[in-house]
């Protein structure tokens, strides 16, 4: 676990986040460019609850794993024979070598390069040559059964992987059930099931030199659509749009009049349950920590915030498209030009995150303030970090 120096973020301004908006004052400076913080923030705020660190469906056959740095832990995510999806450190119990440094299938076990002690793929340790010296692979003294890969909690929802590194949160399915509920109006009690998801026309990743959780308040948000969103604010009004704050650990904006089928000229298929005087509306929830999701009737997308520095952020999106139906070839021009005006809006955010970042490193910025009615659930997010950093520093 990390040791900050609890100077580095002063914790008076931490707790004035916490006060009613109108008198509240934003997460302070330092959370957005320490990486000192970002240590913290893994360990005590991050760690302690649901973080998604890739899509089960980049494991793109049984046997196949791939490595992850996530804010620089080196895990392991990996399909096993029978395609389970499972998580792992991703480091040999001898001497703490990191074991996968490619994305790839395994044939047969997975050899250390150090010593070659050797995996598989659910994580035993299953060959330890010359452990009782020469020629001799075994040892009455050692165990291979208590020596296997460091298992972590992991949790596949929505084609996202998602882990506890601390292992004591709340089961996932107690996690995610206030979103499942709200959504079931929309996708009925089957949608996920029917999202599938094409290499072609449904993936994005974008660069932003930028603290990650500058990502997530932007995505909160609505408030900025008209100035940075000309395109989307075309058919997608701010007026449009409506707050959302779920429990104590999701937040986002909705809209009623969402219309790219029309705009973008899309016609694909839609889910079966979805409400037929709602098709023009969509949601878009932080699912907190690093989540941003999204549903419109004809399709979904799932976008993970890597946090891969306090000043750099990698967001990567999949979309999802409604049954086998909409993956057939004549909706390839659909969904090309879906991706392309998400590709439009994400690309759009940039300046705006990329900028505010730099704003952190002015002495004149304090946190900031905010709007009692646009940034509520800028707030949501930033009370619910505040709750969290609170409860570390005062660990």
């Amino acid at each position: 676990m990390s040791n900050i120096n609890p100077h580095i973020i002063p914790i008076h301004q931490v707790k004035e986040v916490l006060n009613p908006i109108v008198e509240a004052s934003g997460i302070p400076n330092e959370s957005y460019t320490s990486q000192q913080y970002f240590a913290f923030e893994r360990d005590r705020v991050i760690g302690k609850t649901w973080a998604c660190i890739g899509f089960a469906s980049d494991l793109i056959k049984n046997g196949y794993v791939i490595p992850v740095s996530f804010m620089d832990l080196p895990l392991l995510m990996m399909r096993n024979k029978d395609g389970l999806v499972q998580v792992f450190h991703n480091v040999c119990s001898h001497r703490g070598m990191q074991l996968v440094h490619e994305a790839g299938e395994v044939q047969g076990l997975i050899r250390c390069p150090y010593h070659s002690w050797s995996y598989d793929l659910d994580g035993n340790l299953k060959s330890t040559p010359h452990l009782g010296g020469i020629g001799k692979h075994t040892d009455d003294r050692f165990q291979c059964e208590k020596h296997g890969l460091k298992a972590l909690r992991s949790h596949v929802w929505m084609d996202m992987v998602f882990v506890n590194l601390s292992g004591d949160a709340a089961p996932f399915a107690e996690h995610i059930a206030p979103l499942e509920r709200r959504w079931q109006e929309f996708w009925g009690t089957d949608g996920m099931d029917l999202l599938r998801r094409v290499n072609m026309g449904g993936q994005l990743e974008i660069e932003v030199q930028s603290n990650w959780k500058l990502t997530v308040e932007n995505y909160c948000e609505a408030y900025h659509l008209p100035w940075v969103h000309p395109s989307l604010n075309s058919y997608s009004k701010l007026e449009d749009h409506y707050n959302i704050m779920i429990e104590d650990r999701m937040a986002g904006q909705g809209s009623t009049a969402y219309n790219l089928s029309d705009t973008a000229g899309t016609h694909l298929p839609k889910f079966p349950s979805w409400p037929g005087d709602k098709l023009r509306h969509a949601e878009y929830v932080a699912l907190f920590p690093n989540v941003l999701l999204g549903i419109q009737a004809d399709h979904a997308f799932a976008m993970m915030i890597d946090p891969v520095h306090a000043e750099q952020t990698l967001e990567k999106l999949r979309l999802y498209y409604v049954g086998d139906e909409a993956l057939k070839d004549e909706y390839a021009a659909c969904r090309t030009a879906t991706l392309e005006s998400w590709r439009v809006v994400f690309t759009e955010d940039i300046g705006a995150v990329e900028g505010m970042q730099k704003g952190r490193h002015s002495p004149g910025f304090g946190g900031g303030v905010f709007s009692p009615e646009m940034d509520l659930p800028t707030h949501f997010f930033q009370k619910w970090l505040a709750t969290q950093t609170k409860a570390g520093l005062e660990v």
